[in-house]
C-alpha cells in the first residue's frame, strides 16, 4: 500500500460524501490530498443506496446544497469521463391527505422565496406524470422538475476520476487504527501501513465516524440503522421516462430501473445497527431482509401501484445507513479541534453528497463554508445527544418520521425527561405542556387546569392559542414566571478574559463591574455567530449566557482564539434561572429583599448579588419581553425554594406561569431577535437593525473591518418588520411579496396579542422602494401587510425602564 509520510489534508472514507469532497478540493486547487479507504470505494452504505435526488429542503441554503448538486450531476460525466448514471427526471410527491396538501402548500410558497420552482398538481395531473398510480385518496401533488435519482457507485466513480485528475491520491484497503493530537490539532493519521503526517483531517467515514472521532476523544452524535428497499422483477408494465415517485403518507418512495421499480420507506420500528461496534473488515454485505417489518410499506405501495401486484419482487435489499440523533447530518469543524472536520451522518447522503463535498472543500481552503449551515452544524449537538441510549432512541425515531408531516409544533417523544431542572415536577403540576430543547425539559405553555396538557400536531392554532394568550397578558398587565434553567452559561475568568471577549464580541464590554452588555460575536467578515449577554462580575470574570442549544457552538468560538491566562467553567447545570418579568415584578421582587431595587439603585443592564429568601442569587436585570422583569440565576439546590418564595409573593399581584410560546409572542411585539432564525452569520449587525451594538471606536476586534466597511457603504439588505391581518397563521417560511414580485423569505413569525396582529420579519434590499401593496403569503393565501419601522409594543421603552 503506497501510504504517504504526510500529507496536507487527509480524508477518512471513501463513499459518496469522501470521494466529492476530495473532488471538490482539487477543484479548488488543493494537490496535496490523500483519502484513505479501509476496503474499496462505496464499500460502506453508499454502494447499496438508491440513490434518490430531491432538492428542497426547509431552508434556502440547504435547498442551494441540494440544488448545486442536482447540477453537478447533469454535468460531472461529460466533465470527468466516468458516468454517473443521472436521470433527471422530476419527482412527485403525493398529498393523499388534506393534512398533507396544505404541507405541500406550504413547501410550495416556501419554495417561492428561494427563488426554487414547485409546481402544485391535480391527482390527474399526477397520474399523467406517473400513470401506474391509483389516484383514488390523493388530494393533490408536488413536482418538481430538476429531481431525479443517480447511480451512487458511478457516481463516486466520478468523483474519484476527477479527484485523480486534479491531484489527489486514493488509497483502498487501508484501515485507519488511530489519531495522534497535540493540543487542539490531529497532528498524524496512523495505518496499518503507515503513519502520515497531516495539516487537516477529514472524517467522512460514514458508519464508522463515531470510531473515528473517538480516536481523539470526540463524541459524534451518529450512528447507523437499518434501511430496507425492494427491487421488482423487470416487467414491460413498467414504462420507460417515470419520474420519481414520494408517498409520504403511506411512508413509501419509487424509482424508477429498467423495466422495473425500486420501493423503499421508512419504517417506524427500524433495527439500530452497531451499536456494540462495526467490523472493519464489513464489505459489501447486506443483513437479513426483514419482510414482516417491511410488509406495512410494500402493501400500502401495491395500493397505491396496483402493478406491483402482478409483479415478482427480485430482491428485498437491508442495509445499514448512516444517522445522527435528530436525523440531519454533520458538518463541520469539530468543537474541541482546531484541523478536524467531520462530514458524516448522511442518511441521504447520495443526494447531498455534491453539495457536501463543496461546502467542505470551501471551508477548508477559505475557513468559511461560504452559507450558513447551522441545521447540518456539528455544534448543534452536544454531550447528551451523544449518550448511547438517547442517540439511538433518538435516531430511530427520527428514522421513522422521515416522511412524516413537519408539522411547526412537533416535538420528539422519545429521549424525553432526560434533563430537567429542579422546577420540573413542580411547573409539570401546573399543568405545563413541555417541549425539549437540547435534551432539557423546557414549558412550551400551560394547559387550564382540568384540561390535558398535551399539543396536537397541527398548523392551526389550536387550544393552546388562548392558554398563551392568557400568558402573554399576564407579563403585560401584571407579572409571570418563566422557568429558563435550560440557557447555557459559561462563566470567563482569567487576566487574558477581557482582551479574549473584546476581540471576540462587537460591542464594547470594559464596563464597570456589575454591568450587563447585549453584544454579538462576529466573525472576521462580520456575520453574526452568536447574540448573547456578557455580565461583568469583577475585573478579570465575566458571565456569559447564551441560548439553550448554543453552548457548544458559543463555546468552542471562543476556545479557537482563547490563549493563556483564561479559564472557561460551564455553568449550566450549576445554576438553574427563574424570570420574573411584567410591571408588578418588581414589587414581587422587594418583598424578599432589604435592599432597594429602585432605578437609581439597581438600574437596566445591571446586575448584583443579592440575598432572595433563603437564596444567594445574581439578579440580572434585563428584559426580553419589552417589560420591567429580573434573570434570576441561583444554584440549583436553592431554585425550588426560590420559586415557592416568588409565588407566593406574587399571589397578590396576579402572578402567572409562562412558557416559551408566549415569550416568543412577546419578543415579536418588541423586535427582538433569535439567533438562527433572524440572525446567523449570512447577516451582519447593520443588517439586522442592531448597529447600536457595533462599538468601531473601541479598538480592534475581529469584525472591525468588516463593519466599519458595512456601516461606510450602507447595508445591502434591511431586516423589515410587517404586520398582517390576525388570521393569518404563521410560522415563519412564508413569503413577502410587493405585488405579485417575490421580495424575501419571512424568518420569525407569530401573533402579537397586544397588538392583536399577526407580526412577522424579513429581509429586504436596502434600496428596495417602499410599496404600498405589501402581501405576506402562507400556504398559497395572500393577506396584506404593512411594514413598521418601529417596535408595535412600546417603541420608548417606558416599561423596561420604568420608576
Amino acid at each position: 500500500m503506497d501510504v504517504p509520510s504526510s500529507a496536507r489534508i487527509v480524508i477518512v472514507g471513501g463513499g459518496a460524501i469522501g470521494c466529492s469532497i476530495a473532488y471538490h478540493l482539487a477543484r479548488r486547487g488543493e494537490r496535496d490530498v490523500v483519502l484513505l479507504e479501509r476496503l474499496q470505494l462505496t464499500h460502506g452504505a453508499t454502494w447499496h443506496a438508491a440513490g434518490l435526488v430531491g432538492q428542497l429542503r426547509s431552508s434556502s441554503n440547504l435547498t442551494r446544497l441540494m440544488r448545486y448538486s442536482a447540477e453537478l450531476y447533469a454535468r460531472l460525466e461529460a466533465e470527468t469521463g466516468q458516468a454517473t448514471g443521472w436521470h433527471g427526471v422530476g419527482s412527485l410527491r403525493l398529498a393523499s391527505s388534506p393534512a398533507r396538501w396544505r404541507e405541500l402548500q406550504r413547501s410550495a410558497t416556501m419554495a417561492k422565496g428561494f427563488g426554487f420552482q414547485v409546481d402544485l398538481v391535480t391527482p390527474s395531473e399526477a397520474r399523467e406524470r406517473f400513470p401506474l398510480i391509483d389516484p383514488k385518496g390523493v388530494v393533490g401533488a408536488a413536482w418538481i422538475t430538476g429531481d431525479g435519482y443517480v447511480d451512487p457507485a458511478s457516481l463516486t466513480a466520478a468523483y474519484a476520476a476527477g479527484a485523480r485528475a486534479g491531484g489527489v491520491r486514493i488509497v483502498q484497503n487501508v484501515t485507519v487504527t488511530g489519531l495522534e493530537k497535540a493540543g487542539r490539532r490531529v497532528t498524524r493519521v496512523l495505518t496499518a501501513h503507515g503513519a502520515i503526517a497531516a495539516e487537516c483531517v477529514i472524517n467522512a467515514a460514514g458508519m464508522w465516524a463515531r470510531d473515528i472521532a473517538a480516536m481523539v476523544d470526540t463524541r459524534v452524535a451518529a450512528c447507523a440503522v437499518e434501511h430496507q428497499y425492494y427491487v421488482t422483477e423487470k416487467t414491460p408494465k413498467i414504462p420507460a421516462g417515470l419520474p420519481t415517485l414520494r408517498d409520504p403518507d403511506h411512508n413509501f418512495y419509487v424509482k424508477p430501473e429498467p423495466g422495473a421499480l425500486a420501493v423503499g420507506g421508512w419504517e417506524s420500528n427500524t433495527r439500530p445497527w452497531g451499536a456494540a461496534g462495526i467490523r472493519d473488515d464489513f464489505g459489501p454485505e447486506l443483513l437479513p431482509p426483514d419482510f414482516e417489518r417491511f410488509s406495512p410499506l410494500a402493501e400500502a405501495a401495491a395500493m397505491r401501484i396496483p402493478v406491483l401486484n402482478e409483479v415478482g419482487i427480485r430482491e428485498l435489499i437491508n442495509g445499514p445507513i448512516p444517522i445522527t440523533a435528530d436525523g440531519e447530518p454533520i458538518i463541520g469543524l469539530s468543537p474541541e479541534l482546531d484541523n478536524f472536520y467531520l462530514c458524516c451522518g448522511f442518511t441521504s447522503g447520495i443526494a447531498a453528497s455534491g453539495g457536501a463535498g463543496s461546502v467542505m472543500a470551501n471551508w477548508i481552503v477559505d475557513g468559511d463554508p461560504g452559507m450558513d449551515l447551522w441545521p447540518f452544524d456539528v455544534r448543534r449537538f452536544g454531550a447528551p445527544h451523544a449518550v448511547k441510549r438517547f442517540l439511538y432512541e433518538r435516531a430511530v425515531e427520527s428514522y421513522g418520521r422521515y416522511y412524516h408531516i413537519a408539522w411547526p409544533n412537533a416535538e420528539a417523544e422519545v429521549g424525553r425527561n432526560a434533563r430537567r431542572s429542579p422546577l420540573h415536577a413542580r411547573l409539570e403540576a401546573a399543568n405545563a405542556v413541555y417541549g425539549n430543547k437540547f435534551g432539557w425539559e423546557r414549558p412550551n405553555w400551560f394547559a387550564p387546569r382540568g384540561t390535558e396538557p398535551v399539543d396536537p400536531p397541527s398548523f392551526d392554532r389550536g387550544a393552546a392559542f388562548e392558554a398563551i394568550g392568557h400568558e402573554h397578558r399576564a407579563v403585560r398587565e401584571r407579572v409571570g414566571l418563566v422557568d429558563m434553567s435550560s440557557f447555557s452559561k459559561l462563566g470567563v475568568a482569567g487576566s487574558g478574559a477581557l482582551a479574549l471577549l473584546q476581540r471576540l464580541a462587537v460591542n464594547d464590554l470594559d464596563r464597570p463591574v456589575g454591568s450587563i452588555v447585549y453584544t454579538q460575536l462576529c466573525n472576521v467578515r462580520g456575520g453574526i455567530e452568536a447574540d448573547v449577554t456578557i455580565t461583568r462580575l469583577a475585573p478579570d470574570r465575566f458571565y456569559f449566557v447564551t441560548g439553550s442549544a448554543l453552548g457548544v457552538r458559543d463555546r468552542s468560538t471562543i476556545e479557537r482564539v482563547a490563549g493563556g491566562g483564561v479559564t472557561l467553567t460551564d455553568q449550566t447545570s450549576a445554576k438553574a434561572v427563574l424570570t420574573l418579568c411584567g410591571p408588578r415584578s418588581r414589587d414581587v421582587l422587594a418583598t424578599l429583599t432589604d435592599a432597594s431595587l429602585a432605578n437609581a439603585d439597581f438600574p437596566y443592564m445591571s446586575a448584583r448579588m443579592l440575598d432572595l429568601g433563603h437564596a444567594p442569587v445574581l439578579v440580572l436585570r434585563v428584559s426580553y419581553v419589552g417589560e420591567l422583569g429580573y434573570e434570576l440565576h441561583v444554584p440549583t439546590e436553592y431554585a425550588l425554594d426560590l420559586y415557592e418564595a416568588l409565588w407566593r409573593a406574587g399571589e397578590a399581584h396576579g402572578i402567572a406561569n409562562v412558557g416559551y410560546r408566549a415569550i416568543n409572542s412577546l419578543r415579536l411585539e418588541k423586535q427582538y431577535l433569535v439567533w438562527g432564525t433572524d440572525i446567523t452569520p449570512d447577516y451582519n449587525p447593520y443588517e439586522a437593525g442592531l448597529g447600536f451594538c457595533v462599538a468601531l471606536n473601541k479598538g480592534e476586534f475581529d469584525a472591525r473591518a468588516a463593519l466599519a466597511e458595512v456601516k461606510a457603504r450602507g447595508p445591502r439588505q434591511r431586516l423589515a418588520w410587517f404586520t398582517a391581518p390576525p388570521e393569518a397563521n404563521m410560522w415563519g417560511g412564508e413569503i413577502v411579496l410587493a405585488g405579485d414580485r417575490v421580495l424575501a423569505s419571512v424568518k420569525s413569525a407569530g401573533y402579537g396579542y397586544t397588538v392583536g396582529r399577526a407580526i412577522l420579519c424579513a429581509y429586504l434590499p436596502a434600496d428596495e422602494p417602499v410599496p404600498s401593496d405589501y402581501a405576506v403569503e402562507v400556504m398559497g393565501v395572500r393577506y396584506p401587510a404593512l411594514r413598521h419601522a418601529r417596535p408595535l409594543y412600546d417603541p420608548e421603552r417606558k416599561a423596561i425602564f420604568a420608576a
